[in-house]
Protein backbone atom coordinates (compact mmCIF):
# COMPACT_ATOMS: atom_id res chain seq x y z
CA UNK A 1 0.00 0.00 0.00
CA UNK A 2 1.53 3.75 -1.08
CA UNK A 3 1.94 5.40 2.17
CA UNK A 4 0.19 8.66 2.88
CA UNK A 5 -3.51 8.43 1.65
CA UNK A 6 -4.97 8.35 5.43
CA UNK A 7 -7.51 11.67 5.20
CA UNK A 8 -6.01 13.06 2.12
CA UNK A 9 -8.98 14.95 0.12
CA UNK A 10 -9.45 14.01 -3.14
CA UNK A 11 -11.55 15.65 -6.05
CA UNK A 12 -12.11 12.52 -8.77
CA UNK A 13 -14.32 13.63 -11.72
CA UNK A 14 -15.90 11.39 -14.40
CA UNK A 15 -15.88 8.97 -11.25
CA UNK A 16 -19.66 7.49 -11.38
CA UNK A 17 -18.65 4.68 -13.70
CA UNK A 18 -15.79 2.95 -15.37
CA UNK A 19 -11.98 4.23 -14.76
CA UNK A 20 -13.25 7.53 -12.46
CA UNK A 21 -15.47 5.23 -9.88
CA UNK A 22 -12.28 2.58 -9.89
CA UNK A 23 -9.82 5.60 -8.80
CA UNK A 24 -12.30 7.50 -6.18
CA UNK A 25 -12.71 3.63 -4.93
CA UNK A 26 -8.81 3.07 -4.41
CA UNK A 27 -8.32 6.09 -2.74
CA UNK A 28 -10.99 5.21 -0.08
CA UNK A 29 -10.64 2.45 0.22
CA UNK A 30 -6.87 3.53 1.79
CA UNK A 31 -8.36 6.41 4.12
CA UNK A 32 -8.94 9.70 1.71
CA UNK A 33 -11.64 11.29 1.69
CA UNK A 34 -12.87 11.78 -1.65
CA UNK A 35 -15.44 13.89 -3.16
CA UNK A 36 -17.04 12.13 -6.63
CA UNK A 37 -17.79 14.37 -9.68
CA UNK A 38 -19.92 12.98 -12.29
CA UNK A 39 -22.01 14.99 -15.16
CA UNK A 40 -25.01 12.15 -14.22
CA UNK A 41 -26.52 12.93 -11.09
CA UNK A 42 -28.50 9.44 -10.70
CA UNK A 43 -25.49 7.65 -11.48
CA UNK A 44 -23.09 9.82 -8.98
CA UNK A 45 -25.63 9.23 -6.18
CA UNK A 46 -25.78 5.84 -6.75
CA UNK A 47 -21.96 5.16 -7.13
CA UNK A 48 -21.80 7.79 -3.50
CA UNK A 49 -24.36 5.44 -1.30
CA UNK A 50 -22.52 2.11 -2.49
CA UNK A 51 -19.14 3.55 -1.13
CA UNK A 52 -21.14 4.89 2.00
CA UNK A 53 -22.46 1.43 2.61
CA UNK A 54 -18.78 -0.16 2.64
CA UNK A 55 -17.99 2.62 5.11
CA UNK A 56 -15.87 5.15 2.73
CA UNK A 57 -16.07 8.55 3.60
CA UNK A 58 -17.37 10.67 0.18
CA UNK A 59 -19.41 13.24 -0.78
CA UNK A 60 -20.44 14.08 -4.70
CA UNK A 61 -22.12 16.32 -7.14
CA UNK A 62 -22.85 17.37 -10.62
CA UNK A 63 -20.16 18.94 -12.82
CA UNK A 64 -20.33 19.65 -16.63
CA UNK A 65 -16.26 19.52 -17.22
CA UNK A 66 -16.48 21.57 -20.49
CA UNK A 67 -18.83 24.60 -18.48
CA UNK A 68 -16.33 26.93 -16.18
CA UNK A 69 -19.07 27.53 -14.15
CA UNK A 70 -20.15 24.52 -13.42
CA UNK A 71 -16.40 23.32 -12.65
CA UNK A 72 -15.84 26.07 -10.68
CA UNK A 73 -18.94 25.46 -8.68
CA UNK A 74 -18.49 21.84 -7.94
CA UNK A 75 -14.96 22.70 -7.06
CA UNK A 76 -16.13 24.76 -4.41
CA UNK A 77 -18.38 22.08 -2.84
CA UNK A 78 -15.67 19.75 -3.02
CA UNK A 79 -13.29 21.91 -1.45
CA UNK A 80 -16.54 22.99 1.61
CA UNK A 81 -17.23 18.98 2.10
CA UNK A 82 -13.99 18.14 2.32
CA UNK A 83 -11.71 20.60 4.48
CA UNK A 84 -9.61 21.76 1.24
CA UNK A 85 -8.40 19.33 -1.33
CA UNK A 86 -5.03 17.68 -1.72
CA UNK A 87 -5.11 15.52 -4.90
CA UNK A 88 -7.04 16.35 -7.99
CA UNK A 89 -7.58 13.01 -10.61
CA UNK A 90 -8.76 15.05 -13.52
CA UNK A 91 -10.68 12.16 -15.36
CA UNK A 92 -13.81 12.86 -16.99
CA UNK A 93 -13.73 12.13 -20.68
CA UNK A 94 -15.76 10.40 -23.21
CA UNK A 95 -14.07 8.36 -26.72
CA UNK A 96 -17.41 8.18 -28.69
CA UNK A 97 -16.08 6.99 -32.71
CA UNK A 98 -16.13 8.76 -35.68
CA UNK A 99 -14.48 8.26 -39.34
CA UNK A 100 -12.52 11.12 -39.91
CA UNK A 101 -14.09 11.59 -43.48
CA UNK A 102 -17.54 12.07 -42.37
CA UNK A 103 -16.83 13.12 -38.59
CA UNK A 104 -18.83 16.57 -38.14
CA UNK A 105 -17.36 19.76 -36.62
CA UNK A 106 -19.95 19.26 -33.61
CA UNK A 107 -18.02 15.70 -32.78
CA UNK A 108 -14.69 16.97 -33.20
CA UNK A 109 -15.55 20.43 -30.59
CA UNK A 110 -17.74 18.00 -28.18
CA UNK A 111 -14.92 15.92 -27.75
CA UNK A 112 -12.24 18.37 -27.53
CA UNK A 113 -14.35 20.59 -25.30
CA UNK A 114 -15.08 16.99 -22.21
CA UNK A 115 -11.74 15.87 -22.96
CA UNK A 116 -9.32 18.80 -23.14
CA UNK A 117 -11.20 21.86 -22.54
CA UNK A 118 -12.38 20.37 -19.49
CA UNK A 119 -9.60 19.25 -17.93
CA UNK A 120 -7.95 22.58 -18.56
CA UNK A 121 -10.78 23.75 -16.88
CA UNK A 122 -10.71 21.26 -13.90
CA UNK A 123 -7.12 21.83 -13.16
CA UNK A 124 -7.25 25.38 -13.33
CA UNK A 125 -10.78 25.89 -11.24
CA UNK A 126 -8.66 23.81 -8.14
CA UNK A 127 -5.68 25.47 -7.88
CA UNK A 128 -6.32 28.00 -5.37
CA UNK A 129 -7.38 25.10 -3.20
CA UNK A 130 -4.10 23.08 -4.20
CA UNK A 131 -1.96 25.51 -3.08
CA UNK A 132 -3.06 25.53 0.32
CA UNK A 133 -2.18 21.70 0.61
CA UNK A 134 1.24 20.98 1.70
CA UNK A 135 1.74 18.26 -1.06
CA UNK A 136 -0.69 19.15 -3.79
CA UNK A 137 -0.77 16.53 -6.98
CA UNK A 138 -2.57 16.37 -9.88
CA UNK A 139 -3.27 13.11 -11.73
CA UNK A 140 -4.88 13.52 -15.70
CA UNK A 141 -6.54 10.57 -17.23
CA UNK A 142 -4.64 10.40 -21.11
CA UNK A 143 -4.26 7.70 -23.44
CA UNK A 144 -1.92 5.26 -25.07
CA UNK A 145 -4.21 6.70 -28.02
CA UNK A 146 -2.71 10.10 -29.54
CA UNK A 147 0.22 10.60 -27.23
CA UNK A 148 1.57 6.80 -28.46
CA UNK A 149 -0.59 4.97 -31.04
CA UNK A 150 -3.85 5.47 -33.15
CA UNK A 151 -7.09 3.58 -33.86
CA UNK A 152 -9.34 4.52 -36.87
CA UNK A 153 -12.52 6.70 -35.75
CA UNK A 154 -10.83 7.97 -33.03
CA UNK A 155 -8.71 11.39 -34.52
CA UNK A 156 -10.55 13.63 -32.45
CA UNK A 157 -9.81 11.82 -29.14
CA UNK A 158 -6.26 11.24 -30.13
CA UNK A 159 -6.09 14.81 -30.31
CA UNK A 160 -7.53 15.62 -27.26
CA UNK A 161 -5.51 13.01 -25.32
CA UNK A 162 -2.29 14.27 -27.13
CA UNK A 163 -3.61 17.50 -26.00
CA UNK A 164 -3.14 16.09 -22.06
CA UNK A 165 0.08 15.43 -22.25
CA UNK A 166 1.10 18.30 -23.81
CA UNK A 167 -0.59 20.76 -21.32
CA UNK A 168 0.93 18.85 -18.44
CA UNK A 169 4.31 19.26 -19.66
CA UNK A 170 4.10 23.00 -18.87
CA UNK A 171 1.45 22.93 -16.43
CA UNK A 172 4.07 21.03 -14.45
CA UNK A 173 7.22 23.84 -14.68
CA UNK A 174 4.23 26.42 -13.75
CA UNK A 175 2.82 24.49 -10.35
CA UNK A 176 6.33 23.77 -9.38
CA UNK A 177 6.23 27.00 -7.81
CA UNK A 178 3.72 25.58 -5.52
CA UNK A 179 5.20 22.41 -4.52
CA UNK A 180 2.18 20.95 -6.56
CA UNK A 181 3.07 17.70 -9.34
CA UNK A 182 1.06 17.04 -12.22
CA UNK A 183 1.33 13.78 -14.04
CA UNK A 184 -0.55 11.51 -16.32
CA UNK A 185 -1.96 7.78 -16.60
CA UNK A 186 -2.30 6.29 -20.16
CA UNK A 187 -4.35 3.35 -20.24
CA UNK A 188 -4.23 1.01 -22.67
CA UNK A 189 -7.68 -0.88 -23.54
CA UNK A 190 -9.67 -1.82 -20.27
CA UNK A 191 -12.95 -3.04 -19.58
CA UNK A 192 -15.46 -0.43 -18.08
CA UNK A 193 -18.72 0.09 -19.06
CA UNK A 194 -17.52 2.39 -22.23
CA UNK A 195 -15.38 -0.66 -23.53
CA UNK A 196 -18.32 -2.87 -23.31
CA UNK A 197 -20.34 -0.77 -26.10
CA UNK A 198 -17.94 -1.37 -28.78
CA UNK A 199 -19.22 -5.42 -28.38
CA UNK A 200 -17.73 -8.70 -27.44
CA UNK A 201 -16.03 -9.14 -30.58
CA UNK A 202 -13.98 -6.12 -30.05
CA UNK A 203 -13.11 -6.91 -26.84
CA UNK A 204 -11.96 -10.06 -27.34
CA UNK A 205 -9.66 -8.53 -30.32
CA UNK A 206 -8.34 -6.50 -28.14
CA UNK A 207 -7.44 -8.81 -25.40
CA UNK A 208 -5.88 -11.02 -27.91
CA UNK A 209 -3.41 -8.60 -28.81
CA UNK A 210 -2.22 -7.60 -25.05
CA UNK A 211 1.00 -9.33 -24.37
CA UNK A 212 -0.75 -9.75 -20.36
CA UNK A 213 -3.61 -11.64 -22.46
CA UNK A 214 -6.31 -10.01 -20.82
CA UNK A 215 -8.18 -6.16 -21.04
CA UNK A 216 -7.12 -3.91 -17.78
CA UNK A 217 -9.25 -3.49 -14.78
CA UNK A 218 -10.36 0.08 -13.30
CA UNK A 219 -7.93 -1.04 -10.16
CA UNK A 220 -5.03 -0.86 -12.53
CA UNK A 221 -5.38 3.14 -13.57
CA UNK A 222 -6.13 3.32 -10.02
CA UNK A 223 -2.90 1.47 -8.54
CA UNK A 224 -0.85 3.80 -10.99
CA UNK A 225 -2.84 7.02 -9.80
CA UNK A 226 -2.48 6.37 -6.13
CA UNK A 227 1.06 6.54 -6.38
CA UNK A 228 1.54 9.08 -8.23
CA UNK A 229 -1.08 11.08 -5.78
CA UNK A 230 1.41 9.18 -2.90
CA UNK A 231 4.65 11.20 -1.10
CA UNK A 232 6.68 8.03 -3.02
CA UNK A 233 5.74 9.76 -6.47
CA UNK A 234 6.42 13.88 -4.72
CA UNK A 235 9.88 13.94 -7.42
CA UNK A 236 7.91 13.24 -10.83
CA UNK A 237 6.36 15.66 -12.15
CA UNK A 238 4.78 16.55 -16.07
CA UNK A 239 5.47 12.85 -17.08
CA UNK A 240 2.87 10.11 -17.72
CA UNK A 241 2.74 6.04 -16.52
CA UNK A 242 1.52 3.76 -19.09
CA UNK A 243 -0.75 0.99 -17.71
CA UNK A 244 -1.29 -1.35 -20.87
CA UNK A 245 -0.56 -4.85 -20.33
CA UNK A 246 2.40 -4.62 -23.03
CA UNK A 247 -0.56 -3.47 -25.88
CA UNK A 248 1.89 -1.04 -27.53
CA UNK A 249 5.13 -3.18 -27.67
CA UNK A 250 4.90 -5.96 -30.25
CA UNK A 251 5.61 -4.68 -33.90
CA UNK A 252 3.12 -7.28 -35.27
CA UNK A 253 0.60 -9.71 -33.86
CA UNK A 254 2.82 -12.44 -35.04
CA UNK A 255 5.31 -10.88 -32.51
CA UNK A 256 3.18 -12.27 -29.63
CA UNK A 257 3.37 -16.11 -30.57
CA UNK A 258 7.01 -16.04 -31.46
Amino acid sequence: MFSGMQDRRVMVTGSAKGIGKGIAEAFASRGARVFLADLSAEHVEATGNAFRAKGYNVAWGVADVKDKASVEQVASKAVEQLGGLDVLCANAGIFPAAPLETMTEEQWDTVLDVNLKGMFLTVQACIPALKESTSGRIVVTSSITGPVTGYPGWCHYGASKAGQMGFIRTAAIELARYGITINAVQPGNIATEGLQEQGEAYMASMASSIPLRRLGLPADIAAAAVFLASPDAGYITGQGIIVDGGQILPETLEALDA
